[in-house]
C-alpha cells in the first residue's frame, strides 16, 4: 500500500531537486552595443531685463525711518508706473524691511530700513531709461535673461542638430568597427535653458540725484540653449 507523501516532505523534495538541478546558464551579453553622446548649443540674444531699485535709510526713531522708507517707495513707484505696459514694463514691490541697530554694549541705538522695487520687461530701452528718472532709490542689481518663449523657438532647432549628430556619429563609429550600419536601442534627448546670473551695480544717492536723467546703457548679451543626446546603438 502506497503511503501519501505529506505537503511538506514534497516541498523539500522539490527543493531538493532545485538545488541538484545545474544552474542555467546566464544570457550572455549583447555584442556590437556602443554607448553614444552628442550635443549642440545655439546662442540667442537674451530678450528680458530687469532692474531692482533699491534705498536705505536709517535714524533713532523706527517710525521716523519707516515713513522716510515709503516716501522714497512711493516716488519711485509712481515715477515707474507712468512707464508701465503689460509684459514690457512691469513693476513690482520688492523688500520692505526695518529693523534695530544694537549697540556693541547692547540695547538699541538706532533703526536701519531697505525698500524696493523690481521693474522688468521686454522694452529694455524704456526700463533702462527710469535708472535715470527714479531719483529717490539707486540701481541695485540688474540681471538680463532669455524668456521661455524665446528658449522654446529655438530647442527644436537645437534638438535636431544634436540628433543629426548623434546619427552621425553613430554610422561612422560602426562602420570603423567593421560593421554595415546600425539600429537605435534606446536614447534620451535633453534640452537645457541658460544659467541666469545677476549682474551687481551701484551707485550712490548722491549720483542718482545729480544727474536724474542719465539712462542706464542697455547691452543684453547672448545666452546658451543646449541639447544633448545620449543612449546605446546595436552595430549590424
Amino acid at each position: 500500500m502506497k503511503t501519501p507523501t505529506s505537503p511538506l516532505v514534497a516541498a523539500f523534495a522539490a527543493l531538493a531537486f532545485a538545488l541538484a538541478s545545474p544552474a542555467r546558464a546566464d544570457t550572455p551579453p549583447p555584442q556590437g552595443v556602443l554607448s553614444l553622446t552628442a550635443s549642440a548649443t545655439v546662442e540667442v540674444t537674451k530678450d528680458l531685463l530687469s532692474i531692482s531699485f533699491s534705498t536705505t535709510k536709517e535714524g533713532a526713531d523706527a517710525n521716523v525711518v519707516q515713513a522716510q522708507l515709503k516716501q522714497a517707495l512711493d516716488a519711485a513707484l509712481a515715477e515707474a508706473k507712468k512707464a508701465a505696459r503689460p509684459g514690457q514694463v512691469d513693476v513690482q514691490t520688492g523688500t520692505f524691511s526695518l529693523y534695530p541697530r544694537y549697540a556693541p554694549k547692547g540695547g538699541i541705538n538706532g533703526w536701519q530700513g531697505t525698500a524696493e522695487i523690481i521693474v522688468d520687461g521686454r522694452d529694455m530701452a524704456a526700463i533702462g531709461q527710469l535708472s535715470g528718472r527714479i531719483t529717490t532709490m539707486t540701481v541695485a542689481r540688474v540681471v538680463y535673461r532669455l524668456s521661455r518663449e524665446a528658449s522654446q523657438k529655438v530647442e527644436g532647432d537645437v534638438a535636431a542638430e544634436a540628433i543629426a549628430r548623434y546619427r552621425a556619429k553613430a554610422a561612422e563609429y560602426a562602420k570603423q568597427f567593421g560593421y554595415g550600419g546600425y539600429a537605435i536601442r534606446e536614447v534620451n534627448v535633453t534640452t537645457t535653458e541658460p544659467q541666469q546670473g545677476p549682474t551687481p551695480m551701484y551707485r550712490t544717492q548722491a549720483a542718482a540725484m545729480s544727474a536724474p536723467s542719465d539712462a542706464l546703457s542697455v547691452e543684453p548679451g547672448k545666452a546658451q540653449v543646449n541639447a544633448n543626446v545620449s543612449g546605446t546603438v546595436q552595430m549590424k
